[in-house]
């Protein structure tokens, strides 16, 4: 059954690194989708820039907005997510318990499926 991993992180977040302690965090994330893809269990995996060029669209009655980044209100950003196929939510949360962006920002554990139910 496929989980989402989303990874919030404090805006700015990135910021504060210096160029090697961002290699250095990104490099420990590289190499823990590595370990899920030899395990079997990695279906996707993407870090995402900054919010800085992201867009939120909306359509009402109709009528489309589209709000450029970066967003005041946002306190946190999604940094990027792991697709991974689980046996159960447990699994998933115990990856989640060992992905290194845990020590810097949020895991969130989500189980794909449609929106109807």
């Amino acid at each position: 059954m496929p989980y989402m991993l989303l990874i919030h992180e404090a805006v700015g977040q990135r910021d504060q690194r210096n160029q090697a302690e961002g290699h250095a965090v990104y490099d420990r994330m590289v190499k823990f989708a590595g370990e899920l893809k030899s395990r079997g269990l990695l279906l996707g995996v993407e870090s995402l820039v900054s919010q800085e060029a992201a867009a939120r669209i909306e359509v009402r009655a109709g009528k489309a907005s589209v709000l450029d980044g970066p967003f005041a209100e946002a306190k946190e950003m999604v940094g990027g997510f792991f697709l991974v196929d689980c046996k159960t939510r447990e699994e998933a949360v115990a990856i989640a318990r060992q992905c290194p962006a845990a020590e810097w920002a949020t895991v969130e554990v989500r189980e794909t499926g449609p929106c109807y139910t």
